[in-house]
């Protein structure tokens, strides 16, 4: 069984939910983690893990939120991680400077305040961070948080800092394009350093890159990552998920 660490299930792309776990369950996709990232869809994770029992949720602001998070949204958001046990982790969250128009310090003053309260309920984080990775080092090793690095396509030399600071590395399709050099520094690395995701709808593996991309997917980039571990799915898909049990502890 796999466990898809990352996907966005909102209703803007998603009509069939059913469906869609079901594809999942056929595909050896037995457990999922919904990730919020807003208002809106923080509550919408929130309700799918309330109704399925194999999704669980991770809730937080994404960095593009910065310049719209009210205290009472914090306020909120705290109030859900506290209500409910099918939150496992907070995130997305983290620093992106990839397109103009930012605020730095609204970014980092909304990235501490998760923080914080990742290391006081002692959850996990799901780190975001785009063009940003000196910045979200350094942010990290001011608090006693571990996590997820979603969608990493670093070096090796990143990858190690991240992992001395007891974080794993999320892979998804990115992975199989043909243009992505991770595989150089995957292949330094050992399978117990990852997760894997989807972060479905987005980052679907090559060769249905530019479709709608579903929790389904993330077989196909097991199958392209354990060749480069040079082990089999199956393996793969057992120590992924101990380390998903790991940070999660689910």
């Amino acid at each position: 069984m796999f466990v898809d660490t990352h996907c966005h299930f909102e209703k803007q792309y998603y009509d069939n939910f059913d469906e869609i776990i079901t594809n999942a369950k056929n595909n050896n996709v037995g457990m999922l983690i919904a990730s919020g990232c807003s208002k809106t869809s923080n509550v919408e994770a929130l309700n799918l893990a309330n109704e399925y029992e194999n999704i669980y949720t991770t809730i937080g602001f994404h960095p593009d939120q910065a310049e719209i998070v009210t205290y009472e949204d914090l306020m909120e958001l705290e109030e859900q991680i506290k209500s409910s046990k099918k939150v496992v982790g907070i995130g997305e969250i983290g620093l992106d400077y990839h397109y103009e128009g930012y605020i730095k310090e609204h970014q980092f003053d909304l990235f501490e305040k998760q923080l914080l309260l990742a290391q006081k309920y002692h959850l996990p984080v799901v780190i975001h961070s785009r063009d940003a990775v000196q910045d979200t080092i350094d942010m990290l090793q001011k608090y006693h948080v571990k996590g997820v690095i979603h969608s990493f396509s670093g070096s090796f030399e990143v990858a190690k800092i991240y992992l001395n600071m007891g974080f794993k590395l999320g892979i998804n399709g990115v992975v199989t394009f043909k243009n992505c050099n991770l595989k150089d520094t995957l292949v330094k690395l050992s399978p117990s350093d990852i997760v894997l995701e989807t972060d479905a709808p987005y980052m679907t593996p090559h060769p249905f890159r530019g479709e709608k991309n579903e929790s389904k997917n993330i077989t196909i980039t097991a199958d392209f990552v354990a060749n480069i571990f040079n082990i089999t799915s199956q393996e793969l898909a057992k120590i992924t998920r101990e380390n998903v049990r790991q940070i999660f502890d689910i």
